[in-house]
């Protein structure tokens, strides 16, 4: 029967005919014409060589609407839009080694709330124009070759909760204003070429990674100030010096630290407060410069499980209490300049870690925690001055 021919249709089939009749016309633009072109920008500024077949920067064709669904062949991936699909939500790129630069037109996705460019082989600076992305919450550019300055403008991105540049060649210093961002929970700038002191940290600040740049000074107690919620400390492969004083341990929900290679040359621990120290799990204060003798009241740390003060100048006897600590399960002393017999609680309750290289006698040779072998006696005499127990190891 002819579709035409609607006089020897029912009258209730009438309705679907008329839809079936007509043709459906094209889908229309749904993503805003401004996060297109800053689309298209982000791309252009990516080397076409670098865009591998498989990737999904080659998905991105532009004859589509980025936003409209479904996906099949284009934009398939690393892009999210709004649920209305007028707005780009998050662009996560997959680790394809895309090389170029972040275009600063970056700043018109002003909807955008994750950025995650990381594992790959972006370089150049980061635009100062990304302070625009007020909605950001999530900024990950870890693992790719960003050279250049942190720019101070991205201070003004107080909805940001995670801040990962880890792994880049940043230089220069680290923003004034860095407390000025309230939501941040996660900052890591770990291995790049940052220089300076410590600024005021954010206020809400869980976890902090400065390791292997070139950040020197003290520690600073005002650049800590009010951090509450801080939980991870790395601060590793740095230049700080000076004593790492008495309040740093009292910070009230401190979990774990790491200042190994700095050149710190004291360190004050108190015993823990009723509102610090108590979350205290590990300590890596090893390969700095730090003179004077083991710190007995680490052993009142609840929960210390790892203490390292490897490859000191640290004198005098180990302390009892640290073989009497049933949390202790990782004890590295090695390095140092200690004397007498190690307490024989760090042997029986199977202590694991090293306790070599210092002026030990009797150390159990059947023990691991006594490799490697002591010192001589001739070096040993030499560091305290010609009688052991008296004055400082020399330098």
């Amino acid at each position: 029967m002819a579709l035409h021919n609607l006089n020897l249709l029912p009258y209730f089939l009438l309705p679907l005919i008329s839809l079936l009749s007509n043709h459906i016309p094209p889908a229309q633009a749904l993503t805003a014409p401004s996060d297109i072109s800053a689309l298209k920008a982000f791309k252009a500024s990516i080397k076409a060589s670098s865009i591998p077949p498989w990737s999904c920067l080659a998905s991105w064709d532009f004859t589509t609407d980025p936003c409209a669904l479904p996906r099949r062949t284009q934009f398939t991936c690393g892009l999210t839009c709004s649920p209305d699909s007028t707005r780009v939500t998050q662009i996560t790129l997959d680790p394809a080694a895309y090389s170029g630069t972040l275009t600063p037109l970056i700043s018109q996705l002003t909807q955008l709330s994750t950025l995650d460019l990381s594992e790959n082989s972006f370089s150049g600076p980061i635009p100062s124009s990304i302070s625009s992305l007020s909605k950001l919450q999530s900024l990950t550019l870890r693992s790719n070759s960003f050279s250049g300055s942190l720019p101070p403008s991205i201070t003004n991105l107080k909805s940001l909760e995670s801040l990962d540049i880890s792994h880049n060649f940043l230089s220069g210093f680290l923003p004034n204003a860095l407390n000025s961002l309230p939501n941040l929970r996660r900052l890591d700038l770990s291995f790049n070429k940052l220089a300076g002191s410590l600024p005021k940290l954010p206020p809400n600040l869980l976890e902090l990674a400065l390791k292997r740049n070139s950040l020197s000074g003290s520690v600073p107690k005002s650049a800590f100030t009010g951090l509450t919620q801080l939980e991870v400390v790395e601060l590793s492969e740095n230049s700080f010096s000076g004593t790492l004083q008495s309040w740093f341990f009292l910070l009230p929900s401190l979990q774990q630290v790491d200042l190994a290679n700095n050149s710190l040359t004291g360190v004050e621990i108190p015993k823990p407060a009723g509102n610090g120290g108590g979350e205290l799990v590990a300590v890596d204060l090893g390969f700095n410069r730090i003179e004077g003798y083991p710190p007995v009241n680490f052993a009142g740390y609840p929960v210390l499980s790892s203490l390292s003060l490897r490859y000191n100048r640290l004198r005098g006897r180990i302390p009892l209490e640290y073989g009497r600590k049933k949390s202790l399960k990782r004890l590295y002393l090695d390095g140092n300049f200690l004397i007498g017999q190690p307490p024989a609680g760090l042997v029986t309750n199977g202590v694991s870690g090293s306790l070599g290289d210092n002026c030990l006698q009797a150390c159990p040779a059947s023990s691991n925690l006594c490799l490697p072998s002591q010192k001589s006696n001739a070096i040993c005499k030499q560091a305290y001055g010609g009688g052991k127990g008296k004055g400082k190891p020399r330098s």
